[in-house]
């Protein structure tokens, strides 16, 4: 094919997948059946999946001009592989659709003649009109899905019936205009669009909904966990707080919490049942409670740049490291503000303990998970 009779895409459909394999090929086949007539393009977005799924990609890339594959190393997540996606395109309009066939591709059409008509998004939806999600869900997925749908509505209003919906189509402008505002991290892209973009747009997006019902995942296994769920209810409290608090940040001070407990019972049981004096009761509970500490941050808030092999024995010298020092920074202030009568002892910990935290998030993220 000559540039001459080169066509450029309208639509640039994102497909981001880890250990998606076996989709991929029957995804491209029934995205081309849905958009014949448009001229569009996959951008397939794979975090180097270990069954091969780039490599695919590629090859099937390699026979079609409209297929092209971002092979991501180092870097994991749905949100910013979305938005790496995005940003790759040159077309007008952008969509994301998940590899695992349980999105309608052919309503595709449908949601771009409501994006050409005005809309500034438009949803796939599952809880609208003739939506529904009965045949993609078991019976406690389906609860835990329209309880994120009632949360979710905190940031976008009640007019969008699926806000977790990970299936929906905008104009690149708009992306364009918001992508410097939007996080990394999670899994649920289009509730960080909708609640960026009513902020720094200063209006309400104009988002209409398509009705589709949600389909059996066609082969693979589902990427939904503890991690997806903790990440979501991370990004609702960051949106609350407009961005001030990171998702990261709220996850790592949650595992920080949980370090407590962990401290505090590793500690009373060091020291009670096995007769250990107290220097080394704190010393072994510190050793414990900073593991699991990392451990957790390694496994969820860090999921997208989880230490393995050596690194993660790097990562961990490094993050008792730091927790070291943020014990002196805990601490420092906190007898500074108790010492010169700032604040009561109560009040001077609990400074003290922030400033632990903060200080271990900002250090860790640069000397351990970089």
């Amino acid at each position: 094919m000559s540039a001459r009779d080169w066509i450029p895409p309208t639509l640039s459909v994102i497909v981001p997948t880890f250990n998606e394999r076996d989709n991929i090929a029957p995804l491209i086949e029934k995205l081309e059946a849905a958009l014949a007539g448009i001229s569009f393009e996959v951008i397939i977005v794979d975090d180097n999946s270990p069954d091969g799924t780039a490599d695919l990609a590629k090859q099937i890339a390699a026979q079609k001009p409209h297929v092209r594959c971002i092979h991501r190393i180092g870097r994991r997540g749905l949100s910013s592989a979305c938005i790496e996606g995005m940003a790759s395109s040159a077309a007008e309009f952008v969509a994301v659709i998940d590899a695992d066939h349980q999105h309608d591709e052919t309503i595709l059409t449908q949601m771009l003649d409501q994006a050409r008509a005005g809309a500034d998004i438009v949803v796939g939806s599952r809880y609208t009109g003739e939506g529904s999600s009965q045949d993609g869900f078991s019976a406690s997925r389906q609860k835990g899905s329209e309880l994120a749908t009632r949360l979710s509505g905190i940031l976008t209003g009640k007019a969008l019936s699926d806000p977790m919906s990970g299936f929906f189509l905008l104009r690149r402008s708009l992306f364009n205009e918001i992508v410097p505002r939007l996080s990394r991290e999670g899994f649920k892209i289009l509730l960080d669009i909708i609640a960026t973009g009513n902020r720094q747009l200063g209006r309400k997006l104009t988002i209409t909904e398509v009705p589709y019902t949600f389909r059996p995942r066609f082969a693979g296994e589902s990427k939904m966990s503890a991690l997806v769920v903790a990440q979501f209810l991370g990004l609702i409290v960051s949106q609350i707080s407009r961005g001030i608090l990171p998702t990261s940040f709220l996850l790592f001070s949650l595992v920080g919490a949980s370090g407590v407990v962990v401290h505090l019972s590793v500690l009373t049981f060091v020291f009670e049942v096995l007769d250990f004096n107290f220097a080394n009761s704190q010393l072994a509970a510190t050793l414990v409670a900073m593991t699991t500490n990392y451990l957790l941050n390694n496994e969820l808030t860090y999921a997208d740049k989880k230490l393995t092999g050596s690194r993660f024995w790097t990562g961990l010298l490094s993050f008792y490291l730091v927790c070291s020092f943020g014990t002196l920074a805990n601490v420092s202030v906190a007898s500074v503000l108790f010492e010169t009568h700032m604040a009561n002892f109560i009040v001077a910990g609990v400074a003290g303990a922030v400033m632990s935290v903060v200080f271990n998030y900002a250090v860790t993220r640069i000397f351990t998970w970089r």
